[in-house]
């Protein structure tokens, strides 16, 4: 039987992913909510079927749209939050407003009318690994947050624990290691390194590119949300991973050595304050719990799709690509 879901930032990278997979893989109708804010794109969601999937352009922060939605909707899976670490250094509010208040907005909603909600976070809410620390996180790490953007996002994963504890929502979450793939924006690594190269421009690598991210699919994220969504303990935690730990000097260098270029033809630039040194996801309880695995376990193989991918989609990245590059060419990186 198809459920109904409301998608919160389902224009946005990892939303749209998601909304791509829902479509592809089950019978259930998405009402998506996103504010078209930079980091949302409607084209994200062309081709998708009209009697499937609805556009909701607004505010999660709109506690009168949030109020006529989620009646509607059996299930809330929230991908909308703030999420550039860089922006959030530049300025801190709009992270305040989106993963604090527009959390909260969504939890008094779902309270309201006892609604299934997933919330989707981050594993930066646990601050970052020593780059010779054998230990990775799990659901029992401390939070240990680093920028106004990971700090907002643990204050948010906080608000959904209290909402399950003080009033029963029927709510889960998780932490998932960093996204690539399809519709991610110019500003994030890997596609910012990806149309670098294809513009010719010289890719640019903070600090000595030491830094370890645990990269993941979007599409494995995606079948991971939708196993905690169906088999998933309500007030539980799940971390998601697919043991894709590489650190980014490696990663550019990938994408140059597949882009056919010398893997040394990029510039070292200023490191970025606060940067964390590694990330490490543990999914154990996920993978045995209940049953998940990622299908895209060969990161090469997945970089060259992403790549095909953003080469074959210039007229998606394009707009946003000179803009971008200005910012950050103020600030030296």
């Amino acid at each position: 039987m198809s459920r109904r879901l409301l998608v919160t930032g389902g224009a946005g990278f990892i939303g749209s992913n998601f909304v791509h997979h829902v479509v592809e893989n089950t019978d259930d109708r998405v009402i998506v909510l996103d504010k078209l804010t930079y980091a949302g794109n409607q084209k994200s969601l062309e081709g998708l079927p009209d009697d499937r999937v609805e556009l909701v352009v607004g505010d999660i922060a709109d506690d009168a749209l949030v109020g006529e939605l989620v009646p509607r909707v059996d299930a809330v899976v929230h991908y909308a939050a703030e999420s550039h670490n860089d922006n959030s250094l530049n300025d801190p509010r709009p992270f305040l407003d989106t993963n604090i208040i527009g959390t909260y907005t969504l939890l008094e909603a779902v309270r309201r009318q006892d609604t299934r909600f997933h919330h989707i976070s981050t594993d930066e809410v646990y601050g970052d690994l020593e780059l010779d620390d054998p230990a990775r996180f799990t659901e029992s790490t401390p939070y240990n947050p680093s920028s106004p953007y990971s700090s907002t996002k643990a204050g948010s994963d906080l608000l959904v624990r209290a909402w399950v504890r003080s009033f029963g929502v029927r709510a889960t979450i998780s932490n998932c290691s960093n996204n690539y793939g399809p519709y991610q924006h110019v500003e994030k690594f890997i596609p910012r390194q990806i149309t670098n190269v294809l513009r010719g421009i010289r890719p640019k690598l903070y600090g000595k590119g030491e830094n370890v991210r645990d990269w993941i699919h979007a599409d494995d994220h995606s079948s991971a949300v939708m196993t905690i969504l169906d088999k998933g303990e309500i007030g539980e935690t799940y971390l998601i991973g697919a043991d894709g730990e590489k650190d980014n000097k490696t990663v550019v260098e990938l994408i140059l050595t597949l882009l056919g270029q010398e893997p040394d033809a990029y510039d070292h630039v200023t490191d970025r304050a606060g940067h964390d040194l590694r990330y490490a996801i543990d999914s154990t309880k996920l993978r045995t719990e209940l049953g998940w695995m990622p299908q895209f376990q060969d990161f090469e193989a997945g970089l060259a799709a992403t790549i095909d991918w953003y080469r074959e989609n210039e007229s998606w990245w394009a707009p946003t690509k000179d803009g971008v590059e200005a910012f950050y060419a103020a600030k030296g990186q």
